[in-house]
């Protein structure tokens, strides 16, 4: 299993990511996930800095996590997915993210989803002809807010470079047991995003008005293995694949800390399985 740590945690910290990269070799990440944002600043302002530079660190971007606008005009979205297919090749990173609309898959009429299934179909395939795979976040307020919501989504757009990022977390919100899910979804899923939370009372934290909100709550944000999801379950299967990728995803304070301590947990997971495989 491989993990990386994702910029979008440093998006209110003074951090560069020439100061960020040696850190992560350091602790030991397989590589840092790159906010859309944080990638387009960096390709205009330090052009330099691209997935060639990142991998003398030992170090790749596995996936761009970005917001493809579904609602805007067909020629604007396909701008939108080009510049962010071109930006993918400049990192050399594999797949882009994005999220199946802003409304949730019992609330959207039956007009929107066919607009929007047929959107990311169409993204899909230009990604394709890039060489790139898009993934659809399980998340709240989208198309993929529960598993049959995903599940329903990915045989909607019917495409083979349409996959899943799957944010386990809000698979535990959306209902179920995110293991017997994966195990569902598993053909489709190309990612995942791991973070936890100490009760679901607190789970509106993660509400993108809040959570990028530099005086937004942090309240009930816990390290991976002190919440509510149960990652040692969870992982389990998961850790002797080495094909299996994987991004902390994390919002609260102390962001080096944590993910420092969060890593070496998960190396720990990862030991017994490895030298059972050596």
């Amino acid at each position: 299993m491989q993990v990386h740590l994702c910029t979008i945690s440093f998006r209110h910290h003074l951090l560069s990511l020439q100061q960020l990269a040696p850190w992560a070799q350091q602790q030991g990440f397989a590589g840092i996930e790159l906010w859309g944002i944080h990638a387009r600043h960096l390709y205009e302002s330090s052009p330099q800095l691209q997935g060639g530079w990142l991998s003398q660190y030992q170090l790749r971007v596995p996936m761009l996590s970005d917001y493809l606008d579904l609602n805007a005009p067909a020629a604007q979205l396909e701008a939108q997915a080009l510049a962010l297919a071109k930006l993918a090749r400049h990192w050399q990173a594999p797949k882009v993210r994005t999220f199946s609309g802003n409304k949730g898959s019992a609330e959207v009429s039956e007009a929107e989803r066919q607009r929007w299934t047929q959107r990311l179909a169409e993204v899909a395939q230009m990604m394709a002809e890039q060489g790139l795979l898009l993934l659809v976040e399980t998340h709240p307020h989208t198309l993929a807010d529960s598993g049959e919501a995903t599940l329903r989504l990915l045989e909607e757009v019917n495409h083979p470079a349409l996959r899943i990022n799957f944010d386990t977390l809000h698979v535990w919100e959306g209902g179920g047991d995110p293991l017997q899910w994966y195990r569902r979804l598993a053909p489709w899923v190309a990612h995942f995003h791991l973070k936890n939370i100490s009760a679901a009372q607190y789970l509106s934290v993660f509400s993108p008005a809040n959570v990028y909100a530099a005086a937004g709550s942090r309240q009930g944000m816990v390290p991976l293995f002190e919440g509510v999801v149960d990652y040692r379950h969870f992982l389990a299967p998961l850790l002797g694949d080495g094909r299996v990728e994987v991004s902390l995803e994390w919002f609260g304070p102390q962001v080096q800390q944590v993910l420092a301590e969060d890593l070496r947990q998960l190396q720990a997971l990862q030991a017994p399985v490895r030298r059972q495989s050596a």
